[in-house]
């Protein structure tokens, strides 16, 4: 019987520790609140132009990579398939809300070695950077097989191009 005591001692620590991380995430939201929602997915975005399966990391203020957004879900971590549209970026995520970029709001795109939690070898995430609610953030993906990390960042670094050079009604710019 003596065994029992630190066993339940372990236990209630444990059960301490998950208590304040739900209360910290709780707090987290309530700081956050004002990032607007992002935009919602269209009904069809159209075609895809460029479709890969692997892991969304999580959505953080630009720049600063441990600062996870827990609103709308954009904090979760998640299997996904993300797929580049003519209007946006759509990552279509498991057990977990979609998150739509639409191409006005992208405004570049580069390879990391990591963010909030997940590290991986030199330039193995791709780091979308756009607006939400005119607000800054990154949004990191994780590409299932290698070569696919190329050709995303490939086709979301020319849907940035070609959002510079159209205005917001899609007309071209002099």
């Amino acid at each position: 019987m003596q065994w029992m005591t630190p066993v339940f001692v372990a236990v209630a620590v444990a059960a301490a520790l998950i208590a304040l991380m739900g209360v910290g995430w709780r707090h987290r939201i309530r700081r956050q609140s004002e990032f607007g929602t992002p935009e919602e997915a269209p009904a069809d975005p159209g075609d895809a132009l460029f479709e890969a399966q692997g892991q969304y990391v999580c959505t953080t203020t630009a720049g600063d990579w441990l600062d996870r957004i827990a609103v709308h879900g954009l904090g979760i971590r998640s299997n996904a398939v993300v797929s580049i549209h003519r209007e946006g970026v759509l990552f279509t995520r498991t057990g977990a809300p979609d998150v739509y970029i639409p191409r006005a709001a992208l405004t570049g795109a580069r390879l990391e070695r990591g963010m909030a939690g997940k590290f991986v070898e030199k330039d193995g995430l791709v780091v979308l950077t756009w607006l939400m609610a005119g607000q800054p953030v990154d949004t990191g993906f994780r590409t299932r097989r290698a070569v696919d990390k190329t050709h995303l960042l490939t086709a979301v670094t020319a849907l940035v191009t070609t959002s510079s050079t159209h205005d917001v009604e899609g007309k071209d710019i002099q």
